[in-house]
């Protein structure tokens, strides 16, 4: 019999996803409202300067935020599983192990990019004036890598455990941390860029410990930690973690192609895509939080045996994403005058709000079919497949696709070919989504362990 906290093997799918998605998504929101909130600050500074820097710092950070996802993708499909097989003593051995290895290397990750930040920065286009803002406000955040991976990998195992109201919770004091302290720093004290980003390392303290805090009291807590464990449970952490680290490396990489992209027509239209940046994860929150919302639905399902709720759970992943897309659309377009009001934009920036907030927030939805098919490939044991999908979408499609649509379109090109990878990548998931759940996860070996983490043997399922 599975564990008590494996919720999500009976009752309503849609149900199940709508819960987790909204809960996770407030979460996410309240950062990404922070984010949105500090942009409009920047913009009231009224130099052009600083809203790039922080566009072209956007980038990096969303490299940098891509990493810790991976790692929480991968603990929180092993924690998923153990709980899904009723194996609580498992369960809290991955949250222990997954969590001191994903602080590891956050702090080999966040050490590297600290060093190469020059070369980075000048990589996405950055130069002059706008380079070294862009680069000091990055010194004081890229550290803090560690306290973001605790945070991430902290709310991954609590929806495992489908405890996603406290998961969302920790985003929410976040949030709060940083609404705070942002008003104070960047006007009160006049520190600007230094203001905002002093103001976001404090809120990743605070995400990093309110996270934690519910797994010691709700949820087992943690084992005492032995090298021997570290080493062992690191094989298949990796085997689910360097995939899905690729897979999340992949976006960013993709913001980074369409940042330097930007960059040929002007600081005014990057300034523009910094808005649309910020707008992007605020209003499709929920999408956002669907492939960390569905994971634990699948993996739990998965690791029962339960393959067919696990095709049910795809497909009411995929209606959801549907209406919220369709209601989200008609809302921006309607307030797409105020919204581009409400940065000030002009000129090129205000064009591309209104793209944003018209065919291209449409077009979305295959970022969410990618969301949700990615979920379905880590937790059904074919990582490397969203490590394809999403580099192919980021490079292979991307890449023509920006350069042939700014040929044609000048900025708004750059958003447009952007979106159209969207759509060619997010179809080819949905169909190889299918057919992985229809060959019930087997279709290629993947590796069991033990309930002491050994691993046992490599068994090739076929249909």
């Amino acid at each position: 019999m599975a564990d008590a906290q494996a919720k999500f093997l009976s009752g309503s799918l849609f149900r199940h996803v709508t819960i987790m998605s909204l809960t996770s998504s407030v979460g996410l929101m309240a950062v990404f409202l922070v984010d949105l909130v500090d942009m409009i600050f920047i913009s009231m500074l009224g130099q052009a300067e600083l809203a790039a820097a922080v566009g072209y710092a956007g980038a990096i950070l969303f490299f940098t935020t891509s990493f810790g996802i991976g790692l929480a993708i991968a603990v929180g499909a092993l924690v998923a599983r153990a709980l899904g097989a009723g194996d609580k003593d498992l369960a809290r051995e991955r949250t222990t192990n997954g969590l001191i290895t994903g602080i590891i290397l956050g702090v080999l990750f966040s050490a590297a990019i600290w060093s190469y930040l020059p070369t980075l920065v000048a990589l996405i286009g950055a130069t002059g004036e706008t380079a070294a803002l862009a680069e000091g406000y990055l010194r004081i955040i890229v550290p803090s890598l560690p306290l973001l991976v605790i945070g991430m990998v902290g709310g991954a195992i609590l929806r495992a455990h489908g405890d996603a109201r406290r998961a969302m919770m920790a985003t929410i004091y976040g949030g709060l941390v940083n609404a705070v302290l942002d008003p104070i720093l960047i006007f009160g004290l006049g520190l600007d860029l230094t203001g905002a980003a002093l103001a976001s390392v404090a809120a990743r303290m605070a995400i990093a410990g309110t996270a934690l805090l519910p797994i010691l009291r709700h949820h087992g807590g943690f084992i005492r930690p032995t090298p021997l464990g570290l080493i062992r449970d690191f094989g298949p952490l990796l085997a689910i973690g360097f995939p899905a680290i690729l897979t999340q490396l992949a976006t960013p990489i993709g913001q980074a192609i369409v940042t330097r992209s930007m960059a040929q027509f002007g600081e005014d239209a990057v300034a523009g895509m910094a808005i649309v940046a910020r707008l992007t994860p605020v209003s499709f929150g929920v999408i956002f939080a669907l492939s960390g919302a569905v994971g634990p639905i699948l993996g739990q399902n998965f690791g029962a045996g339960a393959h067919d709720r696990v095709r049910k759970g795809f497909v009411a992943a995929i209606w959801f994403c549907g209406g919220v897309i369709v209601t989200i659309t008609i809302v921006l377009f309607a307030l797409r005058g105020m919204i581009a009001d409400l940065f000030g934009a002009t000129g090129v920036a205000r064009e591309l709000v209104f793209w944003f907030c018209g065919p291209l927030a449409l077009a979305f939805f295959f970022n969410g079919v990618l969301f949700v098919a990615n979920a379905a490939f880590n937790n059904l044991g074919h990582p490397f497949y969203s490590t394809i999908m999403n580099w192919g979408r980021n490079t292979l499609a991307m890449i023509p696709m920006v350069w042939l649509c700014a040929m044609i379109f000048g900025a708004p090109g750059v958003l447009i070919g952007q979106a159209l990878s969207a759509v060619l990548f997010g179809a080819v998931a949905w169909w190889l989504a299918r057919r992985v759940i229809e060959d019930g996860g087997r279709s290629q070996s993947r590796p069991t362990f033990a309930r002491d983490g050994r691993l046992l043997a490599l068994f090739n399922h076929r249909r």
